[in-house]
């Protein structure tokens, strides 16, 4: 038993002599290798771009130096086109005076390992120096510098059979200056060989491409206003409005954001008008005594809303509507066939100084009238009109006159029918001597009768014969 436990004691003792001697060898091992990089750069050690590794230092002078002879950047360009800038023609050369032993101090020896795992970069700002003339000219002279300009352009979006479609964008080969400059000189001093331009954004480049997700964004909002379709209805008439003529009135900006021209809008919306309106305008009328006149003028038809409509139509666009509807009015006629005043209406025959008076094509009341004085500047209007409104009781005042009045039926502005308590006769020749101010003065019972039966928006037809 003595001797296995002597045994097991020498046993131990060799193991650990052996341990200490192993560990004793490692940090003689890496003292030795520390001794070594107290004169020599690490592993992975590169200053400017120039590979100085496991080198001496007083090597190192004379490899920047071999390192920078012949030096030149290649500079790689849109479009397959290459450019060298040359360390001679910028009078590249040397720093005698950089701070390059900075470097020796910060590196410690025994911090070597580290270089094994990690890069060991260097950039030092005065390594090099270089004629910033001679640049600047190299630069200027530069091709890519010097061509015509192709402007970079976005995505664009075509209409085409129905739809529209994208468009790819365009790169072209618009330099950004002082973006080129300031990666050029970047490069020399950091000893570098290659520069893309490309890579490095000095090309002005499109914002939005086929690939941005604003892209289908887009098309997809322009294609949604286009499938509106809106069927104006005018009577018998009608309109179509669908994206053969929308496409015209959308517009993409700079940020893909969809614009309506609301101007083009507002111009359909004239031309509809312009097309449809019916007031002022010339219309057949058949007069009570059989006779056919013109009647010119006047405040009576049909007249669209163009600032409402044209929101209303911005809106249905926005909202990719199919829909059939008739625009907003200001004003409506009662009818859109033929002279559209229907079988209800006033009719005054100024030079007979007549009323009549037809309600769904019966004949309620007629008789005679007074009209406006015409030698004093009073005539009575002619044209088609309409009711305004009726008012039981006004008082009625001008320059000269102040009247009450039982029933007052307004057609244009401050003329209207109304009955003349003061008047014992009415017709014939009485308007040109004793005329009103532009009213039409009706017999109470006339008056009365009229006022019972009419409403607002009844023609009001007024004509000479």
């Amino acid at each position: 038993m003595v001797v296995n436990k002597l045994s097991l004691d020498k046993f131990l003792k060799d193991k650990i002599t052996g341990i200490i001697i192993i560990i004793a060898s490692l940090i003689l091992g890496y003292l030795l290798i520390s001794l070594y990089f107290t004169n020599h750069f690490f592993f992975q050690t590169h200053i400017n771009g120039v590979n100085l590794s496991l080198r001496a230092y007083e090597d190192a002078d004379n490899l920047i130096r071999d390192n920078m002879e012949g030096y030149e950047l290649q500079l790689i360009e849109r479009y397959g086109e290459t450019e060298f800038i040359t360390g001679k023609e910028i009078g590249l050369q040397y720093n005698e005076s950089n701070s390059f032993t900075k470097i020796y101090k910060d590196q410690k020896s025994l911090q070597w390992i580290s270089s094994v795992i990690m890069d060991q970069s260097y950039y030092l700002e005065d390594l090099y120096t270089y004629r910033n003339d001679k640049l600047e000219k190299t630069i200027n002279d530069l091709l890519c510098m010097n061509r015509d300009i192709l402007d970079p352009k976005n995505v664009c979006y075509q209409y085409v059979d129905g739809a529209y479609k994208v468009i790819a964008e365009v790169y072209g080969n618009k330099i950004i200056k002082n973006k080129l400059r300031e990666e050029i000189k970047k490069y020399i001093m950091s000893g570098e060989t290659r520069l893309d331009l490309s890579e490095t954004s000095c090309y002005d480049n499109p914002m939005y491409l086929v690939s941005s997700g604003k892209t289908s964004v887009t098309m997809n909002l322009l294609n949604k206003y286009i499938a509106t379709r809106v069927t104006y209805r005018f009577g018998k008439q009608s309109e179509r409005l669908d994206g053969t003529i929308i496409n015209k009135w959308l517009e993409v900006d700079k940020n893909l954001d969809v614009l309506i021209n609301k101007t083009s809008v507002m111009r359909y919306v004239n031309e509809l008008s312009k097309k449809y309106d019916t007031v002022g305008i010339i219309r057949k009328f058949n007069t009570s005594t059989g006779k056919t006149v013109e009647v010119k003028a006047g405040l009576y038809g049909w007249k669209i809303y163009q600032e409402g409509e044209t929101k209303a139509l911005l809106d249905i666009i926005k909202h990719g509507e199919v829909i059939e509807k008739e625009p907003i009015y200001t004003q409506k006629a009662l009818s859109r066939d033929g002279n559209e005043i229907g079988n209800t209406y006033v009719e005054i025959n100024i030079s007979k100084q007549h009323l009549w008076f037809y309600k769904n094509g019966k004949l309620i009341a007629q008789g005679a009238v007074v009209t406006g004085n015409p030698n004093r500047g009073n005539a009575t209007v002619v044209g088609a009109y309409m009711l305004n409104y009726k008012q039981d009781g006004a008082t009625l005042k001008g320059i000269g006159y102040e009247v009450d009045v039982n029933y007052w039926m307004p057609f244009f502005g401050n003329m209207g029918i109304h009955d003349a308590k003061w008047r014992t006769s009415f017709g014939g020749e009485i308007y040109k001597r004793r005329g009103t101010h532009g009213c039409v003065n009706a017999p109470y019972y006339l008056a009365k009768t009229i006022y019972e039966n009419i409403e607002s928006g009844i023609p009001i037809i007024i004509y000479e014969e």
